[in-house]
C-alpha cells in the first residue's frame, strides 16, 4: 500500500513527507502525515499480538509519556479512542505498564476521571482484561478514589502484576512489546 501511495504521489507530482526514523517502541511505518503523529510518535500505545485466548493486546507504556507540558492530554485521549476503535468490536486486552509514571508526566486526576467517563460501553464491553504491571502505591490510592465511580463488572477485569513473568500465563509473551525501561 505504501508503494502504491508513493507511485500515486510521484504520478501527481506531489511531495511525500518522509517517514520518521522510529524510536524505541515506535511503529516503523509511522509517518508525519499520521492523523495523531504528535502523540503516536512517542510510542505510548502499541498493538502487541494476542493473548492466550486469541484476543488483540494493546499496551500502554507510561515510561513513553513525555512531560505533561509537552503533551496535549486531550489529544492523547483522542488517540487512545482512535486506536481502540480499531479493536473494540471484538474482545481485546490492555496491558498497562505503570513504570515510568512520575510527577513530570503524570496526567491530572481530573483528566483520568473524564477519560474513564469518555470510555463508554462500546470500549468497556469487549475489554476482557486490563493488566496493570508494576503497580505502585499511587495506583492503589487511585483505585480507592475511583472505586465508587467504577462499575463492579469493570473492576473485575483489572489484574495487578508485580512481575513481568506473571504475564506469561495470560499472554503470548514473545509477542508483547515491553519497553527496555520496563524490562530493566
Amino acid at each position: 500500500m505504501q508503494r502504491d501511495e508513493e507511485e500515486a504521489a510521484a504520478t501527481l507530482g506531489a511531495v511525500r513527507r518522509p517517514s520518521v526514523v522510529p524510536t524505541a517502541g515506535q511503529d516503523p511505518a509511522l509517518s508525519t502525515n499520521h492523523p495523531f503523529y504528535d502523540v503516536a510518535r512517542h510510542g505510548i500505545l502499541q498493538v502487541a499480538g494476542e493473548d492466550r485466548f486469541g484476543r488483540r493486546v494493546v499496551t500502554f507504556s507510561c515510561c513513553r509519556l513525555p512531560p505533561s507540558h509537552e503533551l496535549n492530554h486531550r489529544r492523547l485521549l483522542e488517540y487512545l479512542k482512535y486506536m481502540l476503535d480499531q479493536y473494540v468490536e471484538s474482545a481485546y486486552t490492555i496491558v498497562y505498564f505503570h513504570y515510568g509514571l512520575n510527577s513530570r508526566n503524570k496526567p491530572s486526576l481530573g483528566w483520568l476521571q473524564s477519560t474513564y467517563k469518555e470510555f463508554d460501553r462500546k470500549y468497556k464491553k469487549n475489554l476482557k482484561a486490563l493488566y496493570v504491571v508494576h503497580p505502585t502505591n499511587f495506583i492503589k490510592v487511585l483505585w480507592n478514589i475511583f472505586k465508587p465511580l467504577i462499575s463492579h463488572k469493570f473492576g473485575k477485569k483489572i489484574t495487578y502484576f508485580n512481575y513481568l513473568s506473571e504475564l506469561r500465563e495470560h499472554l503470548k509473551y514473545d509477542q508483547l512489546v515491553v519497553p527496555p525501561e520496563v524490562l530493566r
